[in-house]
């Protein structure tokens, strides 16, 4: 490899890293790979277009050489302690002013750490968060940096250039200081969670209980997706019904078992919430699902101690239909409303400064939770770039409004019907108990005083109390 001549370095060569790297080097750039397998190195210099400036190397001083300074050096490998690893690595091979990107699902807690230690070492260190998937690596995914400014700009014409863009407009911004970028990446992922739980949801119902076919499906999510629920995830769930099985005669959604595997991230977002005190309850649903879905041997057991059956759901199959589509747009309202209204909590109390429009507006494209709706949102975070709670948007409420009625209906049919739906029911409680100004907390209180001194406040009067509880209930 020459010395000094590429513009960008990847360590890490797997699909994600892969692709990024061909993705840059057909925006012009040069850039130059590292990983310890010789074979993934050899894949890159296969597949890269022979007009444009791509190698690679197994030797990690020689790619930091062949670099230019100030070098920008992006790590797309497992997180935790193999990103520590290489960060130690590579601090004898590279010198000030150098720059380290972080472009995994690092947790946040992770990134601060490594930005204040490599402050102390004259190195610039940014976390970024990158969605799309493999496709996305290679033709335009949505990317959220944050973090060091100065290095921010450095490689901003970089990643402008290969991100997604909607309207000529780059799917990449700025997400703020300090772990903003993986933190904002965070959240994306458990919005993800939830919504991908409530449409497996709607699935549920219209196969199990409408007994619709595959073909059937393909049929209404490809409508659903035509319209206001126009997104990644519905038209990726359209297309699913429609793959064959390689093995057998089946469609392959019908040979894939039910149990769902996670990465993690949307754990993390729902244990932050709760060290944020802000509630996101249809993203700590989902991620209790998935974990419900590994115990199958229980769930093989209950099943036949229960003599669980499918219930045929009665009465207009396409009103149903209707009533589902209008739910599930109910449920994604509140999914982004808990996500959105985290991410401006965090950025307050972590000081991460956050700018809401900036994160809609990248989400737009390339993204794994991309939708139309996101423009109506890109819309009211310029207006009012502090809006606590989109449910608080005059825009928002009359699309909520429209189809809680339908969502009320779509969950009592389930219950009598004796499918669980907790995704769009936690989304309906949530969005119950948010309008409501009086809730059954104050007995709460009034248990917590009761049993552990632990005071209340009052409605007319200010300050801490405690009642010497009389226990006449004894």
């Amino acid at each position: 490899m020459d010395k000094s001549s590429f513009d960008f370095g990847m360590i890490g060569l797997g699909v994600m890293g892969r692709n990024f790297l061909l993705n840059m080097a057909d925006h012009g750039f040069s850039v130059a790979g590292m990983n310890r397998s010789a074979g993934k190195v050899e894949m890159l210099k296969k597949e890269a277009d022979p007009e444009v400036k791509v190698d690679g190397t197994t030797d990690l001083e020689e790619f930091v050489q062949s670099l230019k300074a100030p070098r920008c050096i992006m790590l797309l490998v497992k997180a935790g302690e193999a990103v520590d690893d290489m960060i130690e690595k590579l601090l004898p091979l590279t010198e000030d002013g150098d720059i380290i990107i972080d472009g995994g699902n690092s947790h946040f807690t992770d990134t601060r750490r490594r930005i204040a230690y490599l402050e102390g070492q004259n190195r610039h260190f940014m976390g970024m968060g990158v969605s799309g998937g493999e496709e996305g690596a290679r033709r335009g995914p949505s990317i959220m940096p944050g973090g060091d400014k100065k290095a921010w700009e450095r490689v901003k014409p970089m990643l402008e250039a290969v991100s997604a863009k909607v309207d000529g407009t780059p799917c990449v911004s700025y997400l703020g200081k300090d772990a903003a970028g993986h933190y904002v990446k965070m959240v994306h992922n458990g919005i993800e969670y939830a919504i991908m739980q409530m449409i497996s949801e709607t699935y549920l119902l219209m196969k199990r209980g409408l007994g619709l076919n595959n073909d059937e499906l393909y049929e209404v999510y490809k409508e659903w997706n035509e319209g206001v629920l126009k997104s990644f995830l519905v038209e990726i769930t359209r297309d699913i019904f429609l793959q064959e099985d390689d093995k057998t005669d089946h469609r392959l959604i019908d040979v894939i078992l039910d149990k769902a595997g996670a990465k993690g991230t949307g754990k993390w977002t729902s244990q932050d919430a709760m060290d944020l005190h802000f509630p996101v309850p249809s993203i700590d649903i989902s991620v209790s699902m998935r974990d419900l879905s590994s115990y199958k041997d229980l769930q093989r057991k209950a099943a036949k101690l229960y003599d669980t059956q499918d219930t045929v759901i009665e009465g207009d199959k396409d009103a149903f239909i209707k009533k589902l589509h209008d739910a599930l747009y109910f449920g994604v309202l509140m999914c982004y409303a808990q996500g959105m209204g985290m991410l401006r909590k965090a950025s307050a109390d972590l000081d991460m400064d956050i700018p809401l429009s900036e994160v809609v507006k990248i989400w737009r494209g390339g993204c794994i939770i991309r939708s139309v709706l996101l423009d109506t949102y890109w819309k009211i975070y310029n207006r009012d770039p502090e809006m606590s709670n989109l449910l608080l948007s005059e825009e928002v409420a009359p699309m909520v409004r429209e189809n809680v009625g339908s969502t009320r209906d779509v969950i009592a049919t389930a219950s009598k019907a004796g499918y669980a739906i907790p995704g769009l029911s936690s989304a309906l409680s949530y969005f119950d108990a948010f309008r409501r100004d009086k809730s059954p907390v104050n007995l709460i209180q009034a248990q917590r005083d009761y049993f552990g001194s632990h005071t209340y406040e009052r409605i007319d009067e200010e300050g801490s109390f405690h009642t010497e509880w009389d226990g006449s209930a004894k």
